[in-house]
C-alpha cells in the first residue's frame, strides 16, 4: 500500500491560499480517479479538486472555512501502489470546471456546491395508526407538566387556533370550559398566547460565514474601511427613451429583449472620454490612478451564491444590441455558476442595479480598486411641469458613488449631467 500526498495546485495567477468550501469525502471512505474530492474558493470562483488517483481516503487538510496555502497537502490517499508519492507542484493554472458556490441548499440559482448550515434534525418516530386514533379521540389533553387537562373538542380546537397551551389556563371545575379560557385571555399576562396568525419565535440559527458570502464580506469591507465615498443623485426623465426601447423591441426580429441598461451603457462610454477620472482603479499602496482608455464595465449580479461582477470587455465597441446580448449571457454564466475567472476580474468601472426593486435613490459601494460605480433606480411615472403644461412622465433617478481621493464632487455631477443630457435626448446615443 502507498500514501499518495495530493497538494493544492495554483489555481490562479498570483493566488497564495485558497478556501475549503465543500468535501466531497470523508476520512476512511473510498475515492475513484477522478471523482470529486473538495471545492475551493479564490476570489469569486470555485474550483472542484477532483482526485488524481483511487483509494482510500486517510487524511484531510482542513474543514469547511479553513484556507489552505497553494502546494500544501490538501488530501492523503491510500493506494494499491507501492511506496510513498506526493503529487508533483503545478505550476500552471489547473484546468478544471468553474462553479459558483451557493450558501445553502434552499437557496436560488445555481449548482449546489456547499451548505453554510450545520443544524440536523431529527425526525419524530412515527406513531401507530392505532395510536394515533386513540389520541384524536381523548378527551384529554396532556399538559407540559404531565398532567392531564380535560376538555372538550370545541375548547380544544379554539385554544389550538388560539395558540393557548391549556396545561396554562385554570379551571374551578373538573375541566377546560370557554369561560376559563376567556378569563385567561383576558387576565392572563399573554405568555404564549399567540393570535391567529401571529408570527412565531423561530430557534437561533448560527451561520458560519464562508466562500463567497465570507469573500464578499471582506471586500465590502476593505471597501468602505479604505475608500472615502461620496454619493451623488439626479433625476432624467427617461420618457423619450422608453418609447425608443418600445419601439426597438417591436422591431427586433431575433435580436435579443432590450432593457434599459445597453441604454445606459452607451451613455456612459460615450460620456467617459470627457470625465477619465470616474473610468480608473486606484492603487493605494503605489500612490498610482489608472485611467483606462477601454470601459471594461462591471455588471453586479445577485446569484444564490452572493454578488458577483462579470465584466462586459471592451463595453465601448458595442451597439445596443451586442450589449443586450453580452448582458444576458454573462448574467446567465454567473448564476449557473459557468462564469470564467477572467470574466469575473479586471474591471474599470461597475454599475449595478435592483431593477424593479430599486428604490427612490441608493448609495452603492465602490468595487475597490475601482473609483467609482453607478447605479439607475426604478422609473416611476410622475405629473411634471412642461412650461406652463402638465404631462405625464417617466422619471428615473441615477446615482453614482465615488472615491472622494481621485474624483471632485464637480467631477461626479458634472459626469451625470453630462449622462442626463443623452438619456433625456436619447437620439444623441446613435448620432456620431
Amino acid at each position: 500500500m502507498a500514501r499518495y500526498s495530493f497538494r493544492l495546485p495554483d489555481i490562479g495567477e498570483g493566488i497564495a491560499e485558497a478556501e475549503i468550501v465543500a468535501w466531497h469525502v470523508k476520512i476512511g471512505e473510498r475515492v475513484e480517479e477522478d471523482a470529486q474530492l473538495a471545492d475551493m474558493m479564490t476570489d469569486k470562483a470555485t474550483v472542484e479538486m477532483e482526485s488524481p488517483v483511487s483509494g482510500i481516503v486517510v487524511e484531510l487538510a482542513g474543514e469547511v472555512g479553513d484556507l489552505i496555502a497553494i502546494g500544501s497537502t490538501l488530501a492523503v490517499i491510500e493506494t494499491d501502489a507501492e511506496g510513498d508519492v506526493e503529487a508533483p507542484p503545478v505550476d500552471t493554472a489547473v484546468e478544471a470546471q468553474i462553479e459558483a458556490e451557493t450558501p445553502g441548499a434552499d437557496q436560488v440559482l445555481d449548482p449546489k456546491v456547499t451548505e453554510l448550515t450545520s443544524a440536523v434534525v431529527e425526525p419524530q418516530a412515527a406513531a401507530k395508526p392505532g395510536e394515533v386514533k386513540s389520541a384524536l379521540a381523548a378527551p384529554a389533553i396532556v399538559a407540559a407538566h404531565g398532567a392531564k387537562v380535560l376538555a372538550s373538542p370545541a375548547v380544544r380546537a379554539r385554544a389550538k387556533d388560539l395558540g393557548v397551551d391549556l396545561g396554562q389556563v385554570h379551571s374551578d371545575g373538573d375541566r377546560i370550559r370557554h369561560a376559563d379560557l376567556d378569563a385567561y385571555l383576558r387576565y392572563s399576562s399573554g405568555q404564549g398566547y399567540h393570535s391567529p396568525g401571529a408570527s412565531r419565535a423561530r430557534a437561533d440559527e448560527p451561520i458560519k460565514v464562508i466562500g463567497m458570502r465570507r469573500k464578499i464580506a471582506e471586500n465590502m469591507a476593505a471597501s468602505k474601511r479604505a475608500i472615502p465615498h461620496f454619493t451623488y443623485v439626479d433625476e432624467m426623465d427617461v420618457t423619450a427613451l422608453e418609447e425608443m426601447r418600445a419601439d426597438l423591441n417591436a422591431n427586433r426580429g431575433q435580436r435579443p429583449k432590450l432593457t434599459m441598461l445597453p441604454f445606459l451603457i452607451v451613455a456612459i462610454c460615450r460620456t467617459i472620454p470627457q470625465f477619465p477620472m470616474i473610468n480608473a482603479r486606484y492603487d493605494d499602496e503605489a500612490g498610482v490612478v489608472t485611467r483606462y482608455g477601454a470601459v471594461h464595465l462591471g455588471m453586479a449580479t445577485q446569484t444564490d451564491a452572493g454578488l458577483m461582477v462579470p465584466v462586459i470587455r471592451d463595453a465601448q465597441d458595442m451597439n445596443v444590441w451586442q450589449l443586450a446580448s453580452e448582458i444576458g449571457r454573462l448574467a446567465e454564466a454567473a448564476r449557473t455558476g459557468k462564469a470564467k475567472v477572467d470574466e469575473l476580474s479586471g474591471s474599470t468601472l461597475t454599475i449595478t442595479s435592483l431593477g424593479p426593486l430599486g428604490g427612490i435613490a441608493t448609495t452603492p459601494v465602490i468595487n475597490r480598486p475601482e473609483v467609482a460605480i453607478i447605479g439607475p433606480n426604478k422609473i416611476v411615472e410622475r405629473p411634471v411641469f412642461d412650461g406652463d403644461e402638465i404631462r405625464r412622465a417617466k422619471l428615473m433617478n441615477l446615482s453614482i458613488s465615488c472615491d472622494h481621493r481621485v474624483v471632485d464632487g464637480w467631477d461626479a455631477a458634472s459626469y451625470v449631467q453630462a449622462l442626463k443630457k443623452l438619456v433625456e435626448t436619447p437620439v444623441l446615443l446613435f448620432a456620431d
